[in-house]
């Protein structure tokens, strides 16, 4: 039996139909080039918007939601793994979809495709701006219009993540567990052989300790709603990713959305506020992760295709144009640390008015 509500499970979003999302810290790329897939270092915590009451902006509680922490421009991408069944899933930066470039919607389209089909689509890094390559996902304050949001729409209004799910229609769902069924059946009766299992592209890591939902830092006095920072995503480097063609018909799909979920970017400081808990460290070094001789990676599937770039996405440009030069150092990784990647229930979380 699937939940009919959004939940948070430990650090990752449950939506209706079986999807999971987890939010995974990164390094963030260099603006110019092409690269592999950064290393996941660990999740970014997850939590209810409505468990803080009157700490959140007003405008948070009547979106509703969950809201999470992250620095000034850092790195982030997504993980679908976990998903237990097929899924349309849209991914919205402030309101814009990550996928087709196009203004929110509560309908699927293919012409521009404007969701990711899970679980064959593993993982999403940025926004589809490039031929069989991705635009990472940076974080950076409304305001300035350096986010997708702004550069598209011409406003910073929403800022954050959205993301609503569509499971399969009724019969394609019982047709596809049925077939299921029948291959889990027959790998039972093959031989067992010594194998091994895929790795996904990020280093485990346990989510940073906090106080209780709801509770203040020791000794501190409770704090006040205030006009907390918005923050949304913009882009920063390119890298090597496809974001697959679906492969059904349109008309497979649900007609109406199963789920979904606002997410609010939350500062370090705010989050400390508001929560009580201590933020993740700050990011990585990039420069020290690659001389370390820690893995890179390099995702391809012969089997899918791309969805080509659409012009409102292709045509956005780096966070730096905004914000500045990046003055980190950068050290290429050497191609042995290139790893190839073959064909690889909290409470309810509420909802608003967004």
């Amino acid at each position: 039996m699937t939940e009919d509500t959004v939940r948070i499970d430990g650090n990752a979003l449950r939506l209706p139909g079986g999807v999971q999302v987890r939010f995974i810290r990164t390094l963030r790329l260099p603006e110019t080039g092409t690269h592999a897939l950064p290393p996941g270092l660990g999740e970014f915590p997850v939590r209810r918007v409505e468990d803080y009451g009157d700490r959140v902006p007003a405008e948070w509680r009547a979106r509703g939601g969950v809201m999470l922490p992250v620095y000034l421009r850092e790195a982030m991408w997504l993980s679908f793994g976990g998903t237990t069944e097929p899924a349309a899933l849209q991914v919205g930066v402030g309101k814009v979809c990550a996928v087709s470039g196009k203004p929110w919607s509560s309908r699927l389209t293919r012409d521009p495709q404007n969701y990711v089909v899970l679980p064959r689509q593993p993982w999403l890094d940025g926004i589809n701006s490039g031929k069989g390559t991705v635009r990472q996902f940076v974080a950076v304050p409304l305001g300035l219009g350096a986010t997708v949001e702004g550069q598209v729409t011409g406003e910073e209004v929403w800022g954050g993540v959205q993301l609503q799910s569509f499971p399969l229609e009724a019969g394609e769902l019982a047709a596809w567990r049925e077939a299921e069924r029948r291959r889990t059946e027959a790998l039972r009766r093959m031989p067992q052989a010594p194998g091994y299992g895929a790795a996904m592209p990020m280093m485990a890591a346990p989510p940073a300790p906090g106080a209780a939902p709801g509770a203040a830092p020791a000794g501190a006095a409770p704090a006040r709603a205030r006009s907390a920072p918005a923050m949304g995503l913009g882009v920063g480097g390119s890298m090597r990713q496809e974001v697959y063609r679906d492969d059904r018909p349109l008309k497979a799909w649900a007609k109406e959305p199963a789920g979904r979920v606002f997410v609010h970017l939350v500062t370090p400081p705010e989050w400390r506020r508001i929560t009580g808990e201590a933020p993740p460290p700050s990011p990585v070094d990039r420069a020290a992760y690659t001389r370390a001789g820690l893995p890179w990676f390099d995702y391809y599937d012969q089997d899918a295709m791309d969805l080509a770039p659409t012009d409102q996405l292709g045509a956005v440009q780096p966070v730096g144009d905004w914000l500045g030069d990046d003055h980190e150092p950068w050290q290429q990784p050497s191609p042995q640390q290139v790893k190839p990647l073959g064909d690889a229930p909290g409470k309810p979380v509420g909802d608003g008015d967004w």
